[in-house]
């Protein structure tokens, strides 16, 4: 009697520990999809449709339909392999197709600069915004990489635009974000506010930064020979 009552006891503990292992296992499933859709919906604001004055308008819709080549901006060769291999690097883990990867960094490096933006900058902002996901939609409805609302299309481009396609999508972001920073004097604490409709308040600037600057900061490597070559270049003049 004794032994079957063991039996009983140590079946129910089995069971027991079987049930409460499986609720833990959904439980940090579903804590798991959420940290994933934070990106996408923590910070998710609603840029404010405005009135653009002619000349503002005019500028912003010469800068979204330029279809120059993209290519990385960088003075050497050297530095732009240099700046390409580090950020793919780092952004495998949210895009793990490397042409597509390589499409990605160089168009954002072409439009973020192009916008006299930092590129380093704008990852944070998608960091934040839409996790890197191309087809991310807000809570408000802003889509793509850069969370665009769908009302500047038909302000300063075609309502053919498609904001889920990674040009349109990163050209308008960087267009948008350059317009609120010249609005704000350069301020970008006020134009990242601005560009995610939460003017006033710090929380979006600071995690956009915190991004930047944790997950993207970059600095170019110089190697010693480069620098000893400036230093003999500068005491021979």
């Amino acid at each position: 009697m004794i032994t079957t009552f063991l039996y009983n006891a140590l079946s129910f503990k089995k069971i027991y520990y079987k049930i409460r292992f499986s609720y833990f296992s959904v439980l940090m499933r579903h804590l798991l999809l959420l940290t994933l859709l934070i990106p996408i919906f923590c910070f998710a604001g609603k840029q404010a449709e405005e009135r653009l004055e002619a000349s503002v308008q005019a500028q912003m819709q010469q800068s979204v339909s330029d279809l120059a080549s993209q290519k990385l901006i960088f003075s050497q060769k050297e530095e732009a392999d240099q700046w390409l291999n580090n950020m793919s690097s780092r952004l495998s883990r949210f895009v793990p197709d490397p042409v597509y990867r390589r499409d990605f960094l160089v168009t954002l490096q072409y439009e973020a600069s192009r916008a006299g933006l930092e590129p380093e900058m704008v990852l944070g902002l998608i960091h934040v915004e839409s996790g890197f996901r191309k087809y991310a939609v807000s809570s408000v409805g802003a889509r793509g990489f850069m969370q665009v609302m769908p009302f500047w299309p038909k302000t300063i481009g075609t309502k053919e635009q498609n904001l889920f396609h990674l040009r349109t999508n990163i050209r308008y972001g960087c267009t948008i974000l350059r317009h609120y920073l010249d609005i704000e004097k350069g301020n970008l604490v006020r134009a990242l506010a601005r560009y995610n409709g939460s003017l006033g308040k710090t929380q979006y600037p600071n995690a956009v930064i915190s991004h930047w600057k944790r997950y993207w900061a970059y600095q170019p490597f110089i190697s010693p020979m480069k620098t000893a070559s400036t230093g003999d270049n500068i005491l021979k003049n």
